[in-house]
């Protein structure tokens, strides 16, 4: 199993009520629908945020010289900084932009509005190139035409048929008590934009990776009763916490081959973590090796200890990645993607690095399945990630 993690090259935030204003460096990615009191009139945020294709070419490439096509997954995932009216069941929705647009240098509400950038109205600065509203390329969809609120991105609804995709519309529901975070599996654009830049189509229409856009669904939005006022804040990349956005691609490279090792099947076990030097460059790609063991051996007449004697984990087991400052899971366990592997010489997995944030410390748990339990060990197996 491997998770490899992408940070965004831009993203932004672009609002109906400031049309030309640009947030290409807020440490915020806002998804909205807010009323005023007065004479109610909607106001509508959305978000756009791009990944580079080239690194997502890699990645792939990396992918299907290990692993079938299939046998891989990848989520966009955004940490939430703060929710506010998200009280009935209300959707997010994620499409690929159609079109390229500009970062820009502005931040929410500048003194002095910057216009550097993309906007509600404007995919570049302020007054070049709008996003479109009439003549559109196949399979493309135009931003809200309310004569108060031209504006507001250009995205896909379809794929044109590649490889059997059908709509590239992605989906999250929310609801009070549920969580905030977006975690939206996005793989078939991924697939697809892949498929275009490597002009293995077959034919079909490029669809040229432009990013996300990320909107409430149209039920609400530019809803002027109170009782629809959804919002949702996102940490950006250019956050200075350690949630940064991040695109997720998950894959299999899960082998299971225990050779002449023995399986353990006691749930008093122990287990060591080796090939660990405890700090790691974000460029690096390490393999860690566990050392297997019954805590309490039978007792036996042998001429060599029973310590010494490596065993094999069972097939069912995982491991996860822990921030040891903040304790969340930074990678779960996973019964499809962190599936640890096994050769003639012991239980491994491998870790890349590049998804962990640098300047911190990290645990890794290991869950195995014996006897019918399910065994979580924290045995304290720590490393930190630094700059390279």
């Amino acid at each position: 199993m491997a998770v490899y993690k992408l940070f965004p090259e831009k993203d932004a935030s672009i609002y109906s009520a400031y049309p030309a204003m640009n947030t290409g460096l807020d440490p915020i990615l806002d998804v909205a629908n807010q009323v005023t009191e007065s004479n109610p009139v909607s106001r509508v945020a959305r978000s756009l945020i791009k990944f580079n294709q080239s690194e997502i070419d890699n990645v792939i490439d990396n992918i299907a010289s290990v692993t079938a096509s299939s046998d891989w997954s990848s989520s966009l995932k955004l940490d939430v900084a703060k929710a506010t009216n998200v009280i009935l069941n209300s959707s997010l929705e994620v499409y690929p932009i159609s079109g390229s647009w500009n970062n820009g240098t502005g931040q929410y509400l500048d003194n002095k509005e910057n216009t550097t950038g993309c906007s509600w109205v404007f995919s570049d600065y302020s007054g070049s190139n709008k996003w479109l509203m009439a003549g559109f390329n196949p399979l493309v969809t135009a931003s809200f035409s309310g004569s108060n609120n031209i504006g507001g991105g250009n995205w896909y609804t379809g794929s044109g048929g590649y490889a059997g995709i059908g709509s590239l519309k992605f989906t999250q529901s929310f609801n009070l008590r549920s969580e905030k975070d977006l975690d939206v599996n996005v793989t078939d654009a991924i697939k697809i934009w892949y498929s275009s830049s490597k002009s293995i189509n077959a034919g079909e229409i490029d669809i040229i990776n432009e990013g996300f856009i990320i909107k409430w669904q149209d039920s609400e939005e530019f809803v002027t009763s109170s009782a629809v006022t959804p919002q949702l804040s996102y940490y950006s990349i250019d956050t200075n916490t350690i949630y940064p956005p991040n695109l997720e691609i998950k894959w299999k490279d899960y082998s299971y081959d225990n050779g002449t090792l023995d399986i353990i099947n006691t749930p008093d076990l122990y287990v060591a973590l080796d090939n660990n030097p405890g700090v790691y460059y974000s460029e690096s790609i390490n393999k860690f090796r566990l050392n297997v063991r019954p805590e309490f051996p039978a007792r036996t007449f042998k001429t060599s200890s029973l310590y010494t004697k490596n065993m094999a984990l069972p097939s069912l087991s995982y491991y996860a990645i822990k921030d040891l400052d903040t304790n969340e899971f930074v990678v779960d366990f996973d019964n499809e993607f962190t599936q640890i592997s096994c050769d003639e010489t012991g239980s491994f997995f491998t870790v890349y690095m590049n998804g962990l944030e640098p300047e911190r410390y990290y645990n890794i748990l290991i869950q195995t399945e014996i006897q019918g339990q399910t065994i979580v060990m924290d045995e304290n197996y720590y490393f930190k990630v630094v700059n390279g």
